[in-house]
């Protein structure tokens, strides 16, 4: 998030001195011979940045902002990885006009602020679901994450950086600029900033937010060549379409992990649970009783009660993380599944942050809410804020 911020100062005070395009990004590729620079822009769209003999090249050290500060370094010293702005530029398909300076931080100095920006997100961060938003105190009340969740305050008031996971991703690279006004009770919030002494206000200085669901489903088919996944959501029991993609996380339990997570179900929550409501169980392969859905949408990073994995949400991502991978041509019809996604409207297909097949002991042993069952803690962190 900072390394962002960075750039886009640099950004507005080039803004001021040069109508030329300026654009911001990852270098890809570096040609020498034909003196031109690839570059994954920040906007999604590849560019190509020329250079020639009258091109300066500067280096920004580690947080520095001020440009007087930057070193100045030879076109050898840019390398693939390395993060660049440059003015004077065009897009891909059209003849880019030479750049007259090209700034770069290195693929060295980006990975150590994202080191130094993780380890201070652990520490002096806070994690949890929006209960209440006051958009004119800019105050936010939330439900923290774990074991030991609390209500907490966050003062927003002097927050400098506010942004939100785009619709189909929980990777930090992919959050677009947002606000307070953005914020909806049920959403996942993460927050860097500073607690009060009994840890009931929390001021910050950065914060990220999304709107995600967790959902417990049956396979109905699978498109191999489109990677969608036809399912019935089991709380609805509604037709649901699954994209995936690469960032997809797509993992099966082997029977071992899924009967150790059923049994840590069990004895968080007090035992199994009453057999579901009338029409709502389905059958899982195997025959293995399947409920009808989940009591309430989770998400990444959010704690549902309930049905804790008895270390939090991170315990169930090293599960995850350790479980064997899924190809979707494994899948057959009747397999039961629980899958992540952002939240969407009925009739718009979701895309799968995380789809895990091989569940049934686990939605077996959860405990029931008139007659659906309640997937917990059943969820996954949002990814770190990392630039």
């Amino acid at each position: 998030m900072k390394l962002c911020a960075i750039f886009l100062g640099l950004m507005v005070a080039w803004a001021q001195t040069s109508p030329n395009k300026s654009v911001v990004g990852e270098v890809t590729g570096v040609d020498a011979a034909a003196k031109q620079f690839k570059v994954k822009g920040d906007d999604g769209v590849n560019y190509v940045v020329a250079f020639d003999d009258g091109t300066s090249y500067l280096r920004m050290p580690l947080g520095e902002k001020d440009l007087k500060k930057a070193e100045k370094i030879t076109l050898s010293d840019i390398t693939t990885g390395d993060r660049l702005l440059a003015r004077g530029s065009a897009a891909q398909d059209a003849k880019p006009a030479p750049a007259k300076t090209v700034i770069i931080m290195t693929k060295a100095d980006i990975a150590k602020k994202q080191e130094h920006d993780r380890a201070e997100w652990q520490s002096r961060g806070i994690a949890g679901t929006v209960m209440l938003v006051n958009a004119s105190t800019k105050e936010i009340t939330i439900n923290t994450h774990g074991r030991d969740a609390k209500t907490v305050v966050i003062d927003a008031s002097s927050a400098t950086g506010f942004r939100r996971y785009a619709p189909d991703s929980v990777r930090f690279a992919d959050t677009m600029p947002s606000s307070i006004a953005d914020l909806q009770p049920g959403d996942t919030i993460r927050a860097l900033g500073d607690k009060n002494e009994d840890g009931t206000r929390f001021k910050a200085e950065e914060l990220v937010s999304g709107s995600f669901q967790t959902i417990a489903a049956i396979v109905v088919s699978v498109d191999l060549a489109s990677g969608e996944v036809r399912v019935t959501d089991l709380q609805t029991k509604k037709p649901v379409i699954v994209k995936t993609n690469q960032s997809s996380m797509l993992r099966r339990l082997d029977e071992r992990t899924a009967g150790m997570l059923a049994r840590r179900m069990r004895g968080d929550a007090g035992g199994p649970g009453g057999p579901a409501g009338p029409g709502g169980a389905g059958e899982g392969r195997g025959g293995a009783a399947v409920a009808g859905g989940p009591g309430e949408p989770g998400g990444p990073g959010r704690s549902g009660g309930r049905g804790n994995f008895g270390g939090g949400n991170g315990d169930l991502q090293q599960v995850l993380d350790r479980s064997p991978q899924l190809s979707l041509a494994e899948l057959k019809k009747g397999d039961a599944l629980i899958i992540s996604s952002s939240k969407a409207s009925d009739g718009v297909a979701i895309t799968a942050m995380s789809l895990v097949a091989g569940v049934e002991p686990f939605l077996a042993a959860a405990p029931r809410t008139a007659g659906q069952v309640n997937l917990g803690s059943w969820n996954l962190e949002m990814n770190m804020p990392e630039q």
